[in-house]
């Protein structure tokens, strides 16, 4: 049995922000939601956040995970003087304490494991992850002996010169014996330069410790500041797309593309530079995706095409294409076979299968049935100021260019609108509607208009 403890009530003074460490994001989440996604596997029988720094939009934000509790730090004093908060709360528990900082965002849920199988194998009052790290400044070092037993733990701050030589630092992960940390815990003192209550004093005392060293050193970086925060984002987009790569999807100039951990790919999609998906986006087989394109919270079936467009709470069918340069927005949904072109853009918009949308148009809250055609400069005019209203174009209909459709208003299957229109009553069935002015010519205009000014010159 095991209780996690995630240490989230830090301001976080070197990020230079208002909004507390944890809450920053990395690749769509945030920092101590990242670090709860890697316990969850474990399945903890208790998930318990310490909050302070601005805890009540701490806990907002993380409202809707189930089962969180909320333990407030009132005053900072030190990581353990974070854990002596939870005394009152685990008054009866006999189980094991995972205590993890929460801007820890990359750290893998199997090294957890492996740290408390260690644990649990060694019988161990607490154990603790450590590294070796390349550059170890600013981080606790970890003294042990060859069975990896830790003999001493000290602050970066307080350490000597010769002990800031040693490399094996302290990942900031414990794995405590409750009963015995608990015992511990009321008799910390503040001996150190920062006047704080250090949870490394108590690693010391609560008996026999050891280290668990983790092979890639790069899943304990913490996230001090924003240079960090990018180092830490890179890393996270190396994890990802290695991942997929290796799962049949071809990204070509990788470097330049961005891909969420939530984003599903199909294998034979191509991604090509300059590229980002976001969110619960889902993009299937033979999808052809860029240059210069942003989805977002959307689902592309097989065998679509999007090129220098953005696509945001979408759905778009099997073999439509977008783009280049169309924007798509707010629950629009694109049949099979469509064409969204140059300069479209679609809101809250649905299209019937082999639609074709092809340049400079504006639909917005419509319907459209199937084989449309909608031609360039076509407007549904559909907010009068006040709210939103509906249009609704039927199958086989076709707008001629700079179409203007006044909604509420329904153009009914096989309708022809001609060039130039501005159309604001409903047309039946099989019907040619024409709403523009007549042509006036008058010949030899140009003429007149010389000689009329010639003689206003001479009066």
């Amino acid at each position: 049995m095991v209780v996690v403890a995630i240490l989230a009530a830090g301001r976080g003074t070197r990020m230079k922000s208002r909004l507390p460490k944890v809450l920053h994001s990395l690749g769509g989440r945030s920092l101590v939601e990242r670090v709860l996604e890697s316990v969850e596997p474990l399945s903890p029988s208790r998930r318990i956040v310490i909050v302070g720094y601005q805890s009540e939009e701490v806990q907002a934000a993380m409202h809707s995970i189930p089962s969180l509790e909320f333990v407030e730090q009132t005053v900072q004093l030190g990581t353990g003087h974070a854990i002596q908060q939870l005394l009152s709360h685990l008054e009866d528990y006999t189980g094991d304490l995972l205590v993890l900082n929460g801007d820890l965002p990359l750290i893998r849920s199997e090294t957890l494991k492996e740290m408390l199988q260690t644990h649990a194998q060694n019988k161990n009052a607490a154990t603790i992850l450590t590294s070796h790290l390349p550059d170890p400044t600013g981080y606790g070092r970890v003294f042990c002996n060859d069975e990896n037993i830790v003999q001493q733990m000290v602050e970066h701050k307080d350490c000597t010169a010769a002990q800031r030589e040693n490399h094996r630092i302290n990942a900031g992960v414990y794995c405590f014996r409750w009963p015995d940390l608990a015992k511990v815990l009321p008799h910390l003192q503040a001996n150190n330069a920062q006047k704080e209550y250090y949870l490394t004093d108590a690693v010391t005392q609560v008996g026999k410790v050891m280290a668990v060293d983790v092979e890639d050193y790069q899943e304990i970086l913490g996230i001090n500041d924003r240079l960090q925060l990018a180092t830490a984002y890179e890393i996270l987009q190396k994890r990802v797309k290695e991942k997929w790569m290796l799962a049949g999807v071809t990204l070509i100039d990788p470097t330049s593309i961005t891909i969420d951990e939530t984003v599903e790919l199909q294998p034979d999609v191509i991604i090509q530079p300059q590229t980002h998906l976001r969110g619960n986006t889902v993009i299937k087989t033979g999808s052809h995706i860029g240059p210069g394109s942003l989805i977002e919270n959307s689902q592309l079936a097989e065998n679509v095409t999007v090129q220098y467009s953005v696509v945001t709470d979408s759905t778009v069918q099997t073999g439509s294409r977008i783009g280049p340069y169309a924007h798509l927005r707010g629950q629009v949904e694109v049949g099979a076979g469509c064409r969204v072109g140059n300069f479209v853009e679609l809101k809250n918009t649905q299209l019937g299968d082999r639609t074709n949308a092809a340049h400079l148009s504006y639909l917005g809250d419509t319907v459209v049935g199937n084989q449309v055609n909608i031609g360039a400069g076509t407007i549904t005019a559909n907010y009068d100021g006040v709210k939103k209203h509906r249009t609704k174009i039927g199958d086989r209909t076709k707008t001629g260019s700079n179409s203007v459709l006044v909604a509420p208003i329904t153009l009914g299957d096989d309708v022809y609108v001609a060039a130039g229109s501005t159309v604001t009553e409903d047309v039946p069935n099989d019907s040619l509607v024409i709403a523009r002015s007549r042509q006036v010519v008058k010949p030899a205009w140009r003429r007149k208009s010389v000689e009329n000014k010639t003689t206003d010159q001479h009066k």
